[in-house]
């Protein structure tokens, strides 16, 4: 049989190594390559609790889960934020529930009633004559490494990659038009599950090439102005909204009622941008909000999308209107991606497939591919071994 009959599998020991192909399927199913997910990437990248404004009055807390670790960020008698395993010193118990509340004064566990400071201290032990040898100063509760970037609250598990800031710094300048800190929820947080590997998820967030195949609103909003560019730690995709009505009415409607914004630049008063961090941290940037997304792994095969939406407070009755139009507009988009990370999913298992090549455009999937191959080597083969 000649090379050019071989079945394409069996032409899979090109060098994975390679910038012009793509990251390896098995490694979007595999068990064992997830655990070494979990260890490597996710336990050392910032990931985002919430924004200050969702918890403005001391006692307010945000709870965040990410693969079996329970995390709250509270505010504090002084009015400071800060972030702690939501676990309590004593036998473990989860301190607070669900995904957002209050606690008056001070955080007291469901289970012996032991009880900490809104900073974290332990002040509360009940029997405190039967724990002879007990040092309240070291049974607080147990913080998290913190940083709040432009009224974000992220946290991480263990140190390793620079700061928020610090990869975030190419477009600090582009973010800070939008006045972030100022900004409050819209809604509440919502969690969709889906039955893919969340690098599918992120894969597709940044991918420029199906937009105009797979997206027909956006396409239509956008005409082909749609750009990509890759900096080391973050994507940014953009498009901007055409002045021909369009066929739509839920798009011709936000064309028309969106109104101007008093603090953005002309060049940004029609302009959707996205912005996607290492690993799986994404801002849809809209003149009228901002929406927040976070891919959080599950298993290799199931994902949670984790989502809200941000905005400034604007009482307009345009404003209010352009709010809604953008979520039936991306209420649709979200439609057509569930369907297409889907496919790929599925297409991952095929004995036919080990990986695909890459395109000189797709920066943004070069560049992911790229970090992983540094952080994970196993990623460079073709073939689990």
């Amino acid at each position: 049989m000649t090379a050019a009959a071989r079945p394409f599998s069996a032409q899979s020991a090109a060098p994975v190594d390679d910038p012009s192909v793509g990251l390896p399927a098995w490694i979007y199913r595999d068990p064992d390559f997830f655990e070494i997910e979990k260890r490597t990437i996710f336990r050392s990248s910032w990931q985002l609790v919430c924004h200050g404004s969702d918890i403005p009055n001391p006692g307010d807390y945000h709870c965040f889960e990410l693969l079996g670790e329970s995390i709250v960020a509270v505010r504090g008698r002084d009015g400071e934020i800060r972030s702690f395993h939501n676990v309590c010193r004593h036998r473990a118990s989860r301190l607070l529930d669900g995904p957002k509340g209050h606690c008056a004064g001070r955080i007291t566990c469901p289970y012996h009633a032991w009880s900490y400071s809104l900073d974290g201290r332990l002040i509360g032990v009940p029997h405190r004559e039967t724990f002879r040898d007990l040092n309240p100063e070291a049974h607080g509760l147990v913080p998290l490494e913190q940083e709040i970037f432009m009224g974000f609250v992220f946290i991480r598990l263990e140190p390793g990659l620079p700061s928020v800031r610090e990869m975030l710094a190419p477009y600090t300048d582009e973010l800070a038009a939008y006045r972030l800190e100022e900004l409050v929820p819209q809604g509440r947080v919502t969690l969709r599950p889906r039955t893919v590997n969340w690098k599918n998820v992120a894969d597709n967030y940044s991918d420029g090439m199906h937009i105009d195949v797979a997206h027909p609103g956006l396409t239509r909003l956008f005409g082909r102005s749609y750009g990509i560019e890759a900096q080391p730690w973050v994507d940014k995709m953009w498009g901007v909204l055409q002045d021909a009505p369009r066929s739509n009415w839920s798009e011709r409607l936000y064309q028309r009622l969106l109104p101007a914004v008093d603090y953005l630049p002309p060049e940004r008063q029609r302009l959707w941008t996205y912005f996607k961090l290492w690993p799986n941290v994404a801002f849809d940037i809209y003149p009228d909000q901002i929406d927040f997304m976070q891919f959080i792994p599950v298993s290799p095969t199931e994902t949670i999308i984790r989502e809200i939406a941000y905005v400034h407070r604007d009482d307009r009755r345009e404003m209010r209107a352009a709010r809604y139009l953008n979520w039936r507009i991306n209420r649709q988009v979200n439609t057509e991606d569930t369907t297409l990370i889907a496919r790929v999913q599925a297409g991952m298992a095929s004995s036919s497939y080990s990986f695909g090549p890459l395109s000189e455009s797709e920066v943004c999937l070069r560049s992911f591919t790229r970090r992983m191959r540094a952080m994970i080597p196993e990623s460079r083969s073709a073939r689990k071994v």
